[in-house]
């Protein structure tokens, strides 16, 4: 409810679903034409499916099995598999709202001329949104069926992870679009990168909360990867627990939070 209230204060009526989509379909049409684009995308998706089978193969050997909360133990490939489709969404939602938006907004200059048509700025975030889901989504998908090919899921487990994936790009694809709004230049992207990483280290992807130091796992706790970590890995491998609702709820807030941020940026940058 405050999320959505919060939206609605800063949208007011000017978001329309319709002129939104069109702002996803133009992306589309765009992505259709540019063989560079789907290089990008190939390459997105081959990283952590490249750590899940060195890491979770490799150095799953040397480590054995893991211990679960409930006293069950997994193999590490289960163990890390959901972390890395986790981070799978996030690599895909951020290289859209960063990279690609930054460039859109302060070099290309497209959203000058989007913005003179009957789109309005929430038009261009939740288009622009939309099209990071749906990459995250292929990636997410992708990544999923080769958790099952290699026995770390089943099909109907993977299903019940799909929609988690999407949250988890919802809410990085809000805060990619409300950082590059603030960003200058290209080396700004760097910090986000820097960040990026941490996060893939550090949000209980690799090892237990509690392999981390007091201080340390305090942090990992806070952070909003392994909120999505901590839910798929549910999913994956239980016990489910009410915990992961307050998980979700976290992710909603930040996507509510940082979309409002990016939508009041785009509109003081165009002054519209």
């Amino acid at each position: 409810m405050t999320a959505a209230f919060l939206l609605r204060s800063v949208l007011g009526d000017e978001l329309q679903p319709s002129r939104a989509v069109a702002m996803t379909s133009r992306n589309a049409t765009l992505f259709r034409s540019a063989k560079a684009y789907s290089v990008l995308l190939i390459s997105g998706f081959a990283e952590p499916v490249f750590y899940l089978l060195s890491i979770g193969w490799g150095v799953g050997s040397l480590i054995g099995r893991i211990p679960l909360a409930d006293g069950r133990q997994v193999s590490y490939l289960s163990y890390v598999a959901p972390a890395l489709l986790a981070s799978s969404a996030m690599s895909g939602a951020l290289a859209e709202t960063t990279t690609n938006f930054f460039g859109k907004l302060r070099y290309q200059r497209q959203y000058e001329a989007v913005l003179n048509t009957p789109l309005t700025p929430g038009d261009v975030a939740f288009g622009e949104l939309g099209w990071a889901l749906l990459r995250g989504s292929v990636y997410s998908l992708a990544f999923l069926a080769v958790m099952v090919g290699v026995g770390a899921s089943t099909p109907v487990r993977a299903l019940a992870a799909l929609p988690v994936a999407v949250l988890v790009g919802l809410a990085f694809g809000g805060l990619g679009m409300a950082i590059s709004s603030f960003m200058r230049s290209w080396q700004d992207i760097d910090y986000i990168v820097g960040a990026e990483f941490a996060l893939f280290l550090f949000s209980g992807t690799f090892v237990p909360l509690q392999a981390y130091p007091a201080v340390l796992r305090l942090v990992v706790r806070l952070t909003p990867l392994y909120q999505g970590v901590q839910i798929l890995r549910g999913i994956a491998l239980g016990p489910l627990s009410w915990s992961l609702v307050g998980n979700a709820c976290y992710l909603v807030a930040l996507a509510a939070v940082t979309m409002a941020i990016a939508i009041r940026r785009i509109r003081r940058l165009f002054r519209t």
